[in-house]
């Protein structure tokens, strides 16, 4: 073997797999079928075909209408899930904000009403409904951890999965109880009932979160080969190329599948909540079914052992000699080069190995590599405030806004509807162009970009907000609550359809930010830690979500426009420090991405 410079190791970052380098100068890449490091520099790396499985995944949302014919698809356990979670989630807002529309015992408005009227139930104001979906976004985003460690540890991410869309099941049938014209008649009593379904679908949706990401991307096995298309171009298949394309079809997926809260949207004003919550409770009913029937489509990893106490314990004996009173000290310690040694058998003589290190030099490698490669998702809890915006305050201003028979939720279908129309033009078009001319947007860029366009939305926000204020009947007076004397909404003569610039942005910064952020956590994980550092990733939301908490009392429509324009600036100046301190790992892409690929002594894939 020979010894190559940094510079050398520079020029492979665009590669799939761990380089190794031979005595007479070529390069190949291990694990590829062929490949050298000349092919890779010289030949234009595209997607390989996705296997049947993930593709299922992605065309089964077109079948979450047709029940019947569901029932015969693979993977279908996540499309029903986006569609019932999105389905429910997304008419929290009016639910708990507005009161029983006049004449009404479900939360409908009458026909007459229809063109001004805004669906409502319970009637405890912004703030409480702000609160509620706070609390079901932070909840949702920490329970991940549960699955994630089941997954990895005891039952594999298959098994998880199935457990607890049963779980999620039993929350959406309370959900449905909690809307019942009964229940309606003592708010206190329908709170109780949904913050207990919120509970309950938390843990269930929580633990599926963590797997259904990694479980997609591993129906894919190909590996790193040249191909031959009929035009007569040689072609690197890349693995890293395909999983991203993966990401961004199976995020197409989700969306289409979030689109069913336009029919939700329809449903509360028309005929109340209690159906509205049925329809997605009917649907979510066979993804039991589905998963068993589907079993034997799947590509299946097994669980791996007690990787998180491992982690752990590499993590303690690293850190303990570094340890200091100082945090100036700690800080310097754990930076230096050297941090991780204490932690690996090499560093003790051969009969002094510690009896509590059970792992090797390679174990150490994987954890500190993935702990650093996990860092990136530290600045995210800053992006998602922009994005929690589209689940309520965004809502709460279309309310205010001449609807002419919208209802003010189908607004934000907007969201993952450009999404869906722009993942193709990308996948197709744009990436590929991008290869084809050598310039590598790579997922630090992406995310970046994911940044200063979520920014961008929170400042048109701000800017229609000011304008909203200045045109109500009530001005800045809540004008999502202005009535006439006889109770109806007077609204603003703003055309609902101007508020949907942020939702379109916002949706064009999910697949720059979230979609790479679960390439990211998929690619930068060994294969034994995957579901877990998913969880981590996911985390960052339930993080946004306790910042949001904090800002319950500045979250009031007096104070909307401020508090988008102060989203805006901290996602441009969150975002460019996060890429200035990330984009020194552009550089180490292939390396990261060689995180637990390697054969590795005492740890094989079947521990």
């Amino acid at each position: 073997m020979v010894t190559h410079s940094e510079k050398d190791l520079a020029r492979t970052s665009t590669s799939d797999d761990k380089v190794v380098y031979t005595d007479d100068g070529d390069s190949i890449v291990e694990g590829s079928e062929g490949v050298t490091q000349k092919d890779m520099e010289r030949y234009r790396h595209v997607a390989d075909r996705l296997p049947l499985s993930a593709w299922l995944v992605v065309i089964v949302e077109f079948a979450e209408r047709f029940a019947a014919t569901s029932l015969l698809m693979p993977l279908q356990d996540n499309a029903q899930f986006r569609w019932t979670y999105y389905g429910t989630t997304k008419v929290f807002s009016n639910y708990v904000r507005a009161g029983l529309p006049p004449g009404s015992t479900t939360g409908a408005v009458e026909a007459v009403n229809r063109k001004v009227g805004v669906a409502g139930a319970l009637g405890l104001g912004i703030q409480k409904s702000f609160a509620v979906q706070t609390f079901n976004t932070f909840f949702v985003y920490v329970t991940p951890w549960i699955g994630g460690v089941i997954a990895d540890t005891l039952w594999g991410r298959y098994k998880t999965i199935l457990v607890f869309s049963v779980v999620t099941l039993v929350g959406h049938i309370i959900l449905v109880g909690s809307a019942v014209p009964s229940a309606l008649q003592h708010p206190n009593t329908a709170l109780g009932l949904l913050v207990l379904s919120i509970v309950i679908m938390g843990i269930g949706a929580g633990a599926i979160k963590a797997n259904v990401s990694p479980m997609i991307a591993e129906q894919y096995t190909g590996k790193l080969r040249k191909e031959t298309l009929p035009s007569g171009e040689i072609v690197i298949k890349s693995p890293t190329v395909t999983v991203q394309s993966i990401y961004l079809w199976f995020y197409a997926a989700i969306n289409l599948g979030s689109c069913g809260a336009i029919s939700a949207a329809f449903l509360a004003r028309d005929h109340g909540y209690w159906p509205t919550y049925l329809v997605p409770t009917g649907i979510f009913c066979v993804v039991p079914l589905v998963l068993l029937l589907g079993k034997k489509y799947y590509v299946m990893t097994p669980p791996r052992g007690s990787i998180l106490l491992e982690t752990l314990r590499v993590v303690v004996f690293a850190l303990g000699p570094r340890w200091s009173l100082n945090p100036v000290k700690t800080l310097r310690n754990i930076r230096s080069p050297d941090f991780w040694d204490p932690a690996k058998p090499s560093f003790y003589e051969k009969d002094k190995i510690p009896s509590k290190i059970t792992w090797d030099d390679e174990f150490v490698g994987e954890v500190a590599r993935t702990l650093n490669a996990c860092s990136v998702f530290l600045f995210f809890p800053f992006y998602w405030l922009c994005y929690s915006q589209i689940d309520g305050n965004l809502g709460t201003m279309a309310a205010a806004m001449t609807l002419h028979g919208t209802p003010n939720d189908l607004i934000r279908n907007l969201d993952p509807i450009s999404i869906i129309v722009i993942i193709p033009i990308l996948d197709y078009f744009i990436y590929p162009f991008l290869r084809r001319r050598g310039i590598n947007f790579s997922p630090i860029k992406r995310i970046y970009a994911g940044f200063v366009v979520a920014g961008l939305a929170m400042l048109y926000a701000a800017i229609l907000q000011h304008y909203l204020y200045e045109m109500s009947p009530c001005h800045d007076n809540q004008p999502s609550a202005c009535l006439d004397p006889t109770g109806n909404p007077l609204p603003a003569p703003i055309n609902v359809w101007v508020v949907s610039g942020p939702y379109i942005l916002v949706g064009i910064s999910e697949i720059f930010a979230s979609i790479t952020s679960l390439e990211y956590a998929f690619t930068k994980a060994p294969k034994r830690m995957k579901s877990v550092v998913m969880a981590f990733s996911q985390f960052q939301n339930a993080l946004s979500s306790a910042l949001n908490f904090a800002l319950i009392s500045v979250n009031v429509e007096q104070r909307f426009a401020w508090l988008f324009g102060s989203f805006a600036i901290v996602a441009w100046l969150t975002g460019t420090i996060f890429f200035l301190v990330f984009r020194d790992l552009d550089r180490r892409e292939n390396e990261l991405n060689a995180i637990g690929l390697g054969e590795r002594k005492g740890f094989s894939d079947e521990q």
